[in-house]
């Protein structure tokens, strides 16, 4: 965490002593009043806290989202009774990624529900924010831009209100589609999270992931396996996920990559490339067990060491070979996970060393620093831009429309997903069926791990990476 993030966890740390305190004090002098008061006011309070103030924010909802966005046309627009209106001779073509800048203030009930704008224009739309938003930010308008050349679109908030002042942002992007696409997973499912419509509908797609995902394997040990056999097992269903699931896409398995390194090591490989790193549960020393579904060969499979050297042998080896026009990998500065900015570094390593060279670089982030509940609202929603506040950064969006049924078919490649099947915790069920009575949350049917709610959706947003060093390209 930043200096920024380190002190907002101090000051909330402080604040929640200060309401604890307040609130034992409550519960001891009700006491006074009748022996089960205390009882009947400690479960109240926390009934409250798990509806309405258990979300997890490193930030204040009053801050503004803080961009510096490399954005090719900026429009400075005013809200006419909540209808978006260009200005005269602008117009946006299809696959533009159009993003608007909006203040937002929400209402005394936008702290306890979550506030929204509707959006109703060739699609209706509904995009959350954070409980108690008063700050600027970005909604997602792409796949709206026919209504907004004919002036259709109209903007309302739900427990918010709008600014009359916004600015459309216009990115206007090539086919990033059009040729070999090669999505970098740091662990199966990765790729379907963050990508599954971009390699849907690419023209030729490759899934590499990089690791087994063989920890944390309390699922598999209610079985009655003991925990390096549950590792190892959940490491070779994980490895299989990878493999088989990108065939629902129409992704062959001939052009899937399983390269079995061990969950959560690879920032002790990276810190001594040579060594090789174990796992941390499944007892091994050989990446080869969670390889044995690949079709196609790489040159470490003759001793399957764990070591940094041979991942990035590896990804030379693959970049070369499938000569990819577009590489999806990991955004490093959003996206805390420590193996997804290993995985990110060790692409950029193996590029190094390559001849070839991707056209474009798309990133991803399937975790944030900021905000657990990002993309914020249901499933089959639009993507807003998620909480950022480095304007000294410039960022470039693109963003995919991905139709309902592509949706449905996203979601059922998640629910094939070993690891998001098993039931939540019991604590988080309980949460949800209070947040759903207390504050209007909904979950979608078709699965109950949050992945479900935050990936399925109307909108893939990727970021576009400096573009790669044009070497002659054979």
């Amino acid at each position: 965490m930043n200096a920024r993030k380190q002190l907002l966890l101090k000051q909330h740390r402080k604040r929640k002593r200060l309401v604890l305190l307040v609130a034992l004090f409550v519960l001891l002098a009700s006491a006074w009043l009748a022996w089960w008061l205390p009882l009947l006011l400690g479960v109240l309070l926390w009934v409250g806290h798990e509806a309405w103030f258990s979300d997890h924010l490193f930030y204040a909802p009053a801050s503004d989202y803080d961009y510096q966005i490399d954005a090719d046309q900026r429009h400075a627009l005013s809200l006419d009774a909540g209808a978006l209106r260009l200005p005269e001779g602008c117009l946006l073509q299809a696959g533009d990624t159009l993003l608007l800048k909006v203040r937002l203030n929400a209402s005394w009930l936008g702290r306890f529900l979550d506030p929204a704008v509707h959006i109703q224009g060739d699609v209706s739309d509904q995009q959350a924010f954070e409980r108690g938003v008063a700050g600027v930010r970005y909604l997602n308008l792409t796949g709206q831009q026919a209504a907004l050349n004919e002036g259709r679109l109209t903007l309302s908030g739900k427990y918010c209100r709008l600014d009359r002042d916004v600015e459309l942002l216009v990115c206007r992007h090539p086919d990033y589609l059009d040729g070999p696409l090669m999505v970098i997973a740091p662990h199966a499912d990765d790729a379907e999270l963050a990508a599954f419509g971009a390699y849907a509908q690419a023209q030729e797609s490759w899934i590499v992931t990089l690791t087994a995902g063989e920890i944390e394997t309390a699922h598999y040990q209610q079985m009655g396996l003991d925990p390096v056999e549950a590792a190892r097992l959940k490491g070779q269903l994980r490895a299989w996920d990878s493999i088989s699931v990108p065939l629902w896409a129409g992704v062959p398995q001939a052009r899937c990559v399983q390269l079995g390194y061990f969950c959560l090591q690879l920032p002790a490989m990276q810190a001594e490339p040579e060594k090789a790193i174990g796992s941390r549960e499944a007892d091994l020393l050989d990446t080869r067990l969670f390889r044995r579904f690949n079709s196609l060969a790489v040159s470490s499979d003759a001793n399957g060491t764990p070591s940094w050297r041979n991942l990035v042998q590896d990804l030379c080896e693959l970049i070369e070979q499938v000569r990819p026009a577009t590489i999806v990998l990991p955004e490093p500065v959003l996206d805390p996970h420590p193996d997804h900015i290993c995985a990110r570094d060790a692409v950029v390593e193996a590029l190094t060393h390559t001849h070839w060279q991707p056209g474009a670089v798309l990133h991803y982030a399937n975790h944030l620093h900021d905000n657990d509940r990002w993309p914020m609202g249901n499933a089959g929603s639009g993507v807003a831009l998620p909480p950022h506040f480095d304007v000294q950064r410039s960022m470039r969006p693109w963003v995919l429309e991905v139709s309902s049924q592509t949706q449905w078919h996203k979601a059922m490649s998640l629910g094939m997903m070993h690891d998001l099947q098993p039931r939540p915790p019991l604590k988080r069920r309980l949460r949800r069926l209070l947040q759903h009575y207390l504050a209007a949350r909904h979950w979608p049917a078709f699965g109950e791990n949050e992945f479900f709610r935050k990936a399925v959706r109307r909108h893939e947003l990727f970021w576009v990476g400096a573009k790669a060093d044009k070497r002659e390209q054979e």
